[in-house]
């Protein structure tokens, strides 16, 4: 007898809170023998997982080790779930420069906004960790993108988001690109402070946010 949505979630969940690897990848497997939806299993099992994971970092009962094994058992699941995310309608495809900002190489937080980005129909030009802030508006101009993602986990490189817009301002694109910003650290009052167009607590709210900012955008002009 197949089990309740609910069941599955929490073990996808579990599976990446409690280091359980194989939990996860069975209970992603299950997922799609059982009809759940891919985007559903990620954003209401793993993601979940890997937000709680990340509160017990905060609060130190978790500490760099745990968190690795974490996200090692969060990307299993995301091989198996991966296949089966629809994404949508990508004629008219939005280009999307996304990285985490020079100092830091937590890149978790990015990995799972850019594959939210990727199934809500973006075409994503991933710059990676500890991304130099110059190459963020150089690769912007490149492809031409419509939005940069900027994020970070380490209060010390936040001001690193600011220069990015600093940097599109002093050779007037700053109209050009829409910036939105997120990680552990920032909040909107500080998205609000240095200028960025929007701002993402989490991977699947970034989609949201990331579409907002670019279809108004679109509107404007």
């Amino acid at each position: 007898m197949a089990r309740a949505r609910e069941e599955i979630l929490r073990d996808l969940a579990d599976g990446v809170l409690n280091l359980d690897e194989e939990l996860a990848v069975r209970a992603a497997h299950e997922a799609i023998a059982g009809g759940l939806e891919a985007y559903d299993a990620i954003t209401n099992g793993l993601v979940v997982g890997m937000n709680r994971a990340g509160e017990l970092y905060d609060e130190e009962e978790y500490f760099v080790p745990e968190l690795l094994i974490c996200s090692d058992a969060m990307y299993a699941a995301l091989a198996v779930l991966q296949p089966y995310l629809k994404k949508e309608d990508a004629r008219a495809q939005l280009k999307c420069v996304i990285g985490v900002v020079e100092g830091d190489t937590h890149d978790i937080g990015k990995n799972m906004v850019k594959i939210m980005l990727d199934v809500g129909g973006f075409e994503i030009f991933d710059l990676g960790r500890n991304v130099p802030l110059a190459l963020f508006v150089e690769k912007a101009k490149e492809v031409d993108a419509d939005l940069i993602c900027l994020s970070t986990l380490m209060t010390t490189t936040m001001d690193g988001m600011a220069t990015v817009i600093e940097m599109l301002k002093e050779e007037g694109l700053r109209e050009r690109f829409k910036v939105l910003v997120g990680g552990g650290p920032i909040s909107q009052a500080f998205a609000d402070r240095i200028g960025a167009d929007g701002y993402a607590d989490n991977a699947a709210s970034a989609v949201r946010v990331a579409k907002q900012v670019c279809n108004a955008a679109a509107a404007a002009a």
